[in-house]
């Protein structure tokens, strides 16, 4: 059998096997071709990456920092834990790779409005974020049951200058909010610009993300070599997927055990949970090919988690890709082990994580449990902040 370089990969289609794609409306093909050729002539220029990296360094806070979990390590047994500190970036979480990147594209493109999705927040922040250092307009769509979950990152984009545009439809979570900003983008295609937050939607996005997250495993690679470690096992959250593709693109044609983990919510049998890996199948949403959550006639079913940034009924294609590959190894994680996960990194190391970066955190603490010796390097993809309210009102608390 032929081995797999998965480098190399989406095709020119933008597939990932049979993941992937354009299923949009023929509205938005002249855009998204518009994109892809804009990107692979700007994007992909020397002087592009170079004022990127400059931006990365300077504006953002790169490289963020690789740190050895010392005592948590030693109290769960005999593996090394290693945090890939995505947390300590401007905005507070790995979403500004990807806000900055496709930013300066639109700049470059002549394009003067930009418009996001969120659902922790954490990605219209560094797209309001963003326009600001850009000074482009910034317009952000947001579930109005997130908007209740993460009030304090709905005033940051608010401080930040951007418009918050409530979403009550559907379960008003992530999947809502994407919907609407894909009907702003075909009424507005001349001067706007979507930046899509995850690896998920018509190609080229999946790609593009992707590439502006890899960052996170190129850096993680040359730090572990520098402090001559080499990761066993790398883990880390997966909702539509931008952070733990970051993690993961770079090491794919390495011999290293790589674990995606999904938002189990209640419980897989309950039916309230966000892990279409684990129990979806293949459908069309957002304009792609993956793996969904929907009924028997193919109605998009509703999810829930604890954490909005992974209440999504679908996946970027090609995570899809790699668990039929069984390249990766996807799994879950419920609310209550991921609360759990939270407050013991809190009180052990003084890091208070994201609850999607909980859920990642859960099942590392699982393995170190179970097996010695190994090295296991998280992608610490959000700092808690913006969760405090979910979490103090769960213990009867208002903040």
């Amino acid at each position: 059998m032929k081995k797999i370089n998965y480098k190399s990969f989406p095709d020119k289609d933008g597939h990932f096997a049979k993941y992937g794609g354009q299923y949009v409306s023929e509205t938005l093909m002249y855009p998204l071709s518009e994109l892809y050729k804009a990107y692979m002539k700007i994007a992909k220029s020397a002087s592009f990456q170079k004022e990127l990296k400059g931006e990365l360094k300077n504006y953002v806070g790169r490289p963020t920092p690789i740190y050895h979990a010392s005592r948590i390590s030693k109290e769960l047994g005999n593996c090394n834990i290693y945090l890939k500190r995505e947390d300590l970036n401007h905005t507070g979480a790995h979403k500004i790779n990807n806000a900055m990147g496709q930013a300066m594209l639109a700049k470059a493109m002549g394009k003067t409005r930009i418009i996001a999705e969120t659902g922790a927040g954490q990605h219209g922040v560094a797209t309001a974020t963003a326009c600001a250092r850009y000074n482009l307009k910034c317009v952000v769509y947001m579930g109005s049951e997130d908007i209740q979950r993460q009030k304090i990152n709905v005033y940051r984009m608010k401080l930040l200058g951007a418009e918050v545009v409530a979403v009550n439809s559907g379960s008003k979570t992530l999947k809502d909010a994407l919907n609407e900003a894909l009907r702003d983008w075909v009424t507005n295609v001349d001067d706007t610009h979507y930046i899509i937050g995850s690896v998920a939607g018509p190609h080229p996005y999946p790609m593009i993300v992707r590439d502006f997250q890899s960052v996170i495993g190129h850096e993680s690679k040359q730090q572990m070599k520098k402090i001559n470690k080499k990761a066993h096992i790398l883990v880390a959250c997966v909702g539509g997927g931008s952070n733990a593709i970051g993690l993961f693109h770079p090491y794919l044609n390495d011999n290293v055990e790589i674990i995606g983990v999904e938002a189990g919510g209640y419980g897989l049998s309950t039916g309230k949970h966000a892990a279409p890996l684990n129990k979806g199948k293949p459908g069309i949403l957002h304009g792609n090919r993956t793996y969904i959550m929907e009924d028997k006639n193919g109605q998009i079913e509703s999810t829930h988690s604890i954490s909005a940034g992974l209440d999504y009924p679908g996946v970027g294609p090609e995570h899809s890709w790699l668990k039929d590959n069984k390249r990766v190894k996807y799994v879950t994680v419920t609310d209550k082990e991921a609360l759990e996960a939270f407050y013991y990194l809190t009180e052990k190391e003084g890091i208070i994580p994201a609850l999607e970066t909980a859920h990642a955190l859960a099942y590392t603490f699982k393995i170190a449990k179970s097996k010695s010796k190994k090295n296991i390097l998280v992608n610490l993809s959000g700092r808690g902040d913006k969760d405090i309210d979910t979490i103090a009102s769960l213990q009867g608390m208002k903040v």
